[in-house]
């Protein structure tokens, strides 16, 4: 295969890229290869060998455990659980979290065939079994997706969560700042008005 039309057809692999903007990325990359490809190529490597899932969490970092569960200047009994690890860069990003996380990786869907055997639901399990007398979780943060398989799961998770000695909280949805409500769904003012404090 022709080497620039292989990598247009790697780059628009990625998400956000299709075809026509995998080719202008291909071309601005061709255009300086020793300033924008050679050090790409050596950071997807040294990527590749590094990274890892943490054994604790699941986020992605070059150490196990990751920095964030490492840190002894997180709340360790604070863990929010997140579908993937974008989210957990978005509240990291956002500085909104000072606990540690659970990545899920992923959401229950009977469409796609993800059930709870295909998710981190285990050690989640585990991890909230402790409790706070053990030094452990004393609270489970779910900041799933406001979409029906996020609603799902926190459910699924809530029930099998009721027996452990930890409280279970769900992230407030509604209203977004600088929102109108004439241009809100009938849903998220219905959220708004049941999550006002």
């Amino acid at each position: 295969m022709d080497p620039v039309e292989h990598l247009i057809a790697l780059l628009s692999r990625l998400p956000g890229l299709g075809r026509r903007s995998a080719r202008r990325a291909a071309l601005r990359m061709l255009a300086d290869p020793r300033a924008l490809m050679l050090p790409l190529s050596d950071a997807l490597r040294a990527a590749a060998e590094a990274v890892t899932p943490c054994g604790i969490c699941g986020n992605l970092d070059a150490t196990d455990p990751c920095r964030i569960c490492a840190n002894p200047e997180r709340d360790q009994g604070l863990v929010c659980v997140v579908e993937g690890v974008a989210d957990l860069w978005a509240l990291e990003r956002a500085h909104a979290h000072a606990g540690v996380y659970h990545v899920l990786g992923g959401t229950l869907s009977a469409l796609s065939g993800t059930g709870p055997e295909e998710l981190r639901v285990a050690p989640l399990l585990r991890r909230a079994e402790e409790g706070p007398e053990g030094g452990g979780v004393r609270e489970v943060i779910l900041a799933l997706p406001a979409t029906v398989e996020g609603a799902s799961t926190a459910h699924y998770l809530q029930d099998r969560l009721a027996g452990a000695p930890v409280t279970v909280t769900r992230l407030a949805q509604g209203v977004p700042i600088g929102g109108s409500l004439d241009a809100l769904d009938d849903g998220t003012l219905a959220a708004a008005l049941r999550a006002r404090r």
